[in-house]
């Protein structure tokens, strides 16, 4: 038997209708492509949806939240739709807002989105040096650089600091045009890519002019003292024993430092050891220190990276690289049945 038809006409007082639904009603059609079975119909300040009871309350929970969202923000888009539409449940968000990091641009909401991810912030929250360890699309730079510029726009710092070693990852930048900061952007790129998604480009612009956010290779931090900052070290399986040494002794008063490496990729020369392998098991069990581990679980890339991630670690095993001779192999295979041939 089907559900009854219902009808519940929505106020949405002291909202600009440009904003809330878009250019051309844009983000309305979108919700609409999401509740295919209301009908939602949008009159001034007020929407009426018409459909089964059970749909139109599922519409509300996600309606207060695409409202919670406008408030908070001033804006609304199709991705943060999309957000909110599958978030669990049939009521508004379970996520509350203290669970967003930034409030991106384009309306993005960012927010740690695997265990390890939350456990990551949680430990930043509790302690002022924390390392995250974990291979490639785990989102340890991401949340980390998330969590600086939150801290910025607190004011709880003054300063975002980024940084890494110039290590070349099997290639030759020597020979590319221009100055060192010219040599040295193909390095920081990620570091780029994560704050523009966070800061509007003009504010950036103006952050970078005048140092609040400062991007250096690790050796420009020798003999600084970090104050009031924020200051994360991203490729650190790449950092030598002494480098990394020297650079958390940097730490001042205030501050906030963020190791982040994959002990998988390490491209330093063979007989240097890795500063990050050293530190975290010299540092281990300190109190103000915590060490997360991200693993496979937590990529949220492609799902082919996941993938690709399990057949490297594959061949890595010995098994993989010695498989077993040809008179091995004769001897583990059943005998040959006549009948068969």
């Amino acid at each position: 038997m089907e559900e009854p038809i219902t009808e519940k006409i929505f106020s949405l007082e002291a909202i600009d209708y440009t904003r809330f639904w878009g250019d051309n009603d844009k983000v309305l059609d979108f919700v609409r492509i999401l509740f295919p079975k209301l009908k939602l119909i949008a009159r001034g300040d007020m929407l009426k949806a018409v459909g089964s009871a059970e749909d139109i309350d599922h519409f509300e929970g996600k309606l207060l939240s695409m409202k919670e969202h406008y408030d908070k923000v001033g804006n609304l888009n199709e991705n943060v739709v999309m957000q909110i539409f599958e978030s669990g449940g049939t009521h508004p968000d379970a996520e509350t807002h203290d669970e967003i990091l930034v409030h991106g641009r384009n309306g993005l909401l960012i927010r740690a989105r695997t265990a390890n991810q939350k456990r990551l912030v949680q430990e930043v929250n509790n302690n002022d040096m924390v390392f995250a360890i974990g291979p490639a699309g785990t989102g340890k730079t991401y949340t980390a650089v998330a969590l600086a510029v939150r801290a910025l726009k607190n004011k709880e710092i003054r300063r975002i600091i980024l940084t890494r070693p110039a290590v070349e990852a099997g290639e030759n930048l020597g020979f590319l045009p221009g100055d060192l900061r010219d040599k040295l952007d193909p390095y920081l790129q990620p570091l780029y890519d994560a704050l523009r998604d966070m800061i509007p480009q003009q504010k950036l612009l103006s952050y970078w002019e005048d140092n609040t956010i400062e991007i250096a290779p690790l050796a420009f931090m020798r003999g600084r003292t970090l104050d009031n900052a924020f200051v994360i070290l991203d490729e650190a399986q790449n950092a030598t024993a002494s480098q990394l040494k020297m650079f958390l002794t940097r730490m001042g008063r205030n501050a906030k430092f963020i190791i982040t490496g994959d002990i998988t990729q390490i491209d330093l020369p063979r007989h240097q050891q890795s500063g990050l392998v050293q530190a975290t098991r010299i540092l281990e069990g300190i109190k103000g220190i915590s060490i997360v581990q991200l693993d496979k679980s937590d990529v949220i890339r492609h799902k082919l990276v996941t993938k690709i991630i399990r057949a490297y670690d594959r061949a890595a095993d010995p098994a993989f690289n010695n498989p077993p001779s040809s008179q091995e192999e004769s001897s583990a295979s059943p005998q040959s049945d006549p009948t068969n041939d």
